[in-house]
């Protein structure tokens, strides 16, 4: 999660976060391990990240 967080690349985050969603990652687990990481990461990388996530989750 902290490599697809610091990560710029949103097509990596959308499919690594497709996956993890298919082996049954919770939206309350991404966000803890998001709002974690954004201090590390940074907020706009962590605001990306949430963009995609949300994009993601939203899906079929």
């Amino acid at each position: 999660m902290a490599s697809l967080v610091t990560n710029s690349s949103t097509d990596q985050r959308r499919g690594h976060l497709a996956r993890a969603r298919a082996n049954g990652l919770t939206k309350a687990e991404l966000k803890e391990a998001i709002v974690h990481l954004a201090f590390y990461a940074g907020w706009p990388k962590a605001m990306s990240a949430i963009t995609v996530a949300r994009e993601v989750f939203a899906g079929p």
